[in-house]
């Protein structure tokens, strides 16, 4: 699957983002309503403020596009689809449970 590179804070600057994604990229990255908005903004500094991160990620059409990507590649930081880390691994845990009752019934 192509797509955002895959980093963590240390490996890659969050600004770096910005010049990776290409004509290539899936289309819904293309769309985001995060493209050409500093990328620090949705990464930042653990307590502090996600709200304009959110903000951003709110009206967005391709929001959806984008969490899912975060969740199938277990996304560990920053703002995706408009959710912080902690919200998506509520909505990991949620599916696991779905799949396990399912698989029992």
């Amino acid at each position: 699957m192509g797509g955002f590179p895959r980093w963590t804070t240390r490996e890659v600057k969050p600004m770096e983002l910005v010049t990776t994604l290409r004509a290539d990229a899936p289309d819904w990255q293309n769309r985001a309503n995060c493209m050409g908005v500093d990328p620090d903004l949705f990464f930042p500094e653990r307590g502090a403020s996600t709200r304009e991160a959110k903000e951003v990620c709110r009206g967005c059409v391709v929001r959806e596009d984008c969490l899912e990507y975060a969740l199938a590649n277990g996304e560990k930081f920053g703002i995706w689809g408009g959710l912080s880390e902690r919200e998506r691994r509520r909505i990991r845990r949620g599916r696991a449970l779905a799949r396990r009752s399912v698989s029992s019934a």
